[in-house]
């Protein structure tokens, strides 16, 4: 996929997306993430933003919207983090998917990360069709996400605040990644904050980001 990006976003009345892309010099498995990159995803390393119960609670309500339960499993990728933080078991996985831990947990903002070699136009962020789902990871564990604010492309919803697919997720020959940050408008400057940060995180390791306006 070249060129500009087409991305529809559908009406919401607590949505607030942030939006880049990420471009990097050389495929993801020949940028290995540097130390003061991978330190981030301790829960006590020094960060410029701070999570908080307002913002957790305002992610899981804004996931209430279109009825899904943000409880349990389906709960916000974001609180997993902290879970797995807490327990020292977030480790890295790659540069992209580790700048959007490190901001995702101390932001506490969940965020999704999109191949764009692996989507076809159009994409479309809105809230999941009747019965739709999704499979998450290589074992073929399906997300039903009937009602969930998710990104959409030509096959299907493919990402969300809980659990991107299978199908789209970066691997080691990815070069471009589109980055959404859901964020709620009632924490807007706090989803822009996050959205800068990721980015500079990522420019520090030589990536290129570009702002993507809908």
């Amino acid at each position: 996929m070249t060129g500009p990006i087409p991305l529809s976003i559908d009406e919401h009345p607590s949505l607030h997306l942030g939006a880049f892309v990420a471009t990097l010099p050389e495929p993801l498995d020949a940028m290995p993430s540097p130390a003061w990159l991978t330190d981030l995803l301790r829960e006590d390393a020094s960060a410029p933003m701070e999570r908080s119960e307002e913002i957790r609670a305002a992610v899981r309500d804004l996931l209430r919207v279109g009825g899904y339960k943000p409880t349990g499993r389906g709960k916000p990728a974001s609180e997993y983090l902290v879970r797995a933080a807490s327990q020292g078991k977030l480790g890295p996985i790659n540069l992209i998917v580790d700048a959007c831990n490190a901001v995702s947990l101390h932001s506490g903002l969940p965020i999704s990360v999109v191949d764009l070699d692996r989507v076809a136009e159009p994409l479309r962020v809105g809230l999941g069709a009747p019965e739709a789902s999704y499979v998450f990871n290589t074992g073929g564990q399906e997300i039903k996400v009937a009602g969930l604010l998710c990104l959409h492309d030509a096959d299907g919803p493919c990402a969300n605040a809980v659990k991107d697919s299978q199908r789209t997720k970066t691997s080691a020959d990815t070069r471009r990644a589109l980055c959404l940050v859901w964020g709620c408008e009632a924490f807007a400057e706090h989803t822009d904050r996050a959205v800068a940060w990721y980015r500079e995180l990522l420019e520090r390791a030589d990536a290129k980001c570009a702002a993507f306006a809908p």
